[in-house]
C-alpha cells in the first residue's frame, strides 16, 4: 500500500488559463498537505514541463484559449507512450466528460469546485498513480533480475559443457524415445557413427548397434544391461562395455548417464558422458557396473 506521506509527496501540476483557479486550487491542495504544487497558464509549455518532471498528477483545464485541454492530452500521450496518462481534467461542460475520458483521462472534477470532492479525486487518483509507478519499478526490477540469473545460468551451461568436455570424450543427450538430440565429442569415430545418421530418428544410443556394419560385434550380455538401465530409467555410473572390432582388437568404452525430467516430473530423455579407455584396461577384461 501507498502511505499518506508519499502520497501528500507526490508531484502535481495544476494547469488553467485563470488565475484565479491556479490561486484556488493550489491553496486548497497545500492546505491539504500536498508539498509539490506547481501551476501554469500556458497550455503550449505542459509537455515539456511534464517531460522534464513527470508529475505524478496533471489537473488540467479543457477550456483554454490557443491550445485546448484535448490537445494538451494528446501532446502528453507521445510522452506517456504505453504508460499512464496522469491526468484530472476540469471542465464545466457536462458533455466534455466523456470524450475526456476517452481521450486518456483518468478522471474528471467539475466547475463550480466543491473543494471535498476534488481533495477526494485527487487523494484516490494519487494513490493509483503511486502504486502504478510502485508496480513499474518492480517490473522493471523483476526483468533485470530474470535477464541476470539467465546469463549466470547461460555462462554455467557453458562452464559445464567445457568441463565434461575436458573430463571426457563425448556428451550425449537422448530424447523420451531413445533418439539422439545432442552428441559432442569424437563418439563418431570412437563408435563408428555416420555423422548424417547419428541424429536421424533412427539413430538410437546406445541400444542400437552403430558398428555393425563395419563388422563390429558388441558384447551383448553388456548391452542388455545397459539397456535394462535405460528402460528402467536408472542413473548409471563408469558403466565398461566393449566391442570387438572388424580387425579383432577389443574396445571397452565408459558411459555414465542419467535421466532427465521436467519441472512436471514427466521423463524427458537420457544425457551423459562417455570415454574410450581401452588403454586403461587389461585385454580381456570387462568391468561393468549397474
Amino acid at each position: 500500500m501507498i502511505n499518506e506521506q508519499a502520497i501528500h509527496n507526490a508531484s502535481i501540476l495544476i494547469v488553467d488559463d485563470q488565475q484565479a483557479n491556479l490561486l484556488l486550487l493550489g491553496e486548497m491542495l497545500r492546505d491539504a498537505g500536498y508539498a509539490c504544487v506547481a501551476t501554469t497558464t500556458d497550455p503550449y509549455a505542459v509537455c515539456e514541463l511534464h517531460r522534464k518532471n513527470r508529475y505524478d498528477l496533471i489537473l488540467l483545464d479543457l477550456l483554454m484559449p490557443g491550445m485546448d485541454g484535448f490537445q494538451v492530452m494528446e501532446g502528453l500521450k507521445e510522452i506517456e507512450m504505453g504508460g499512464y496518462l496522469p491526468v484530472l481534467v476540469v471542465t464545466a461542460q457536462p458533455d466534455h466528460k466523456l470524450r475526456a475520458l476517452a481521450a486518456g483521462a483518468k478522471d474528471f472534477v467539475a466547475k463550480p469546485f466543491d473543494l471535498f470532492e476534488v481533495q477526494t479525486r485527487i487523494h484516490n487518483m494519487l494513490e493509483v498513480r503511486l502504486l502504478y509507478r510502485k508496480l513499474e519499478n518492480y517490473n522493471k526490477v523483476l526483468e533485470q533480475t530474470v535477464r541476470e540469473r539467465t546469463a549466470e545460468l547461460r555462462a554455467s551451461e557453458a562452464r559445464f559443457r567445457r568441463l565434461t568436455e575436458l573430463s571426457s570424450d563425448w556428451y550425449w543427450e537422448q530424447d523420451e524415445n531413445g533418439h539422439f538430440t545432442m552428441i559432442s565429442g569424437p563418439v563418431h569415430e570412437m563408435l563408428g557413427i555416420q555423422v548424417d545418421a547419428a541424429l536421424d530418428k533412427a539413430s538410437k544410443y546406445p541400444s542400437n548397434d552403430p558398428g555393425k556394419e563395419q563388422g563390429a560385434h558388441w558384447n551383448v550380455v553388456e548391452r542388455e544391461i545397459l539397456e535394462a538401465n535405460i528402460a528402467a530409467r536408472r542413473p548409471f555410473l563408469d558403466f565398461v562395455y566393449s566391442r570387438t572390432n572388424p580387425d579383432g582388437s577389443r574396445q571397452y568404452l565408459m558411459v555414465s548417464g542419467e535421466p532427465m525430467f521436467d519441472p512436471s516430473g514427466h521423463f524427458t530423455g537420457y544425457r551423459g558422458i562417455g570415454k574410450d579407455v581401452t588403454e586403461t584396461l587389461l585385454p580381456g577384461i570387462v568391468i561393468s557396473s549397474t
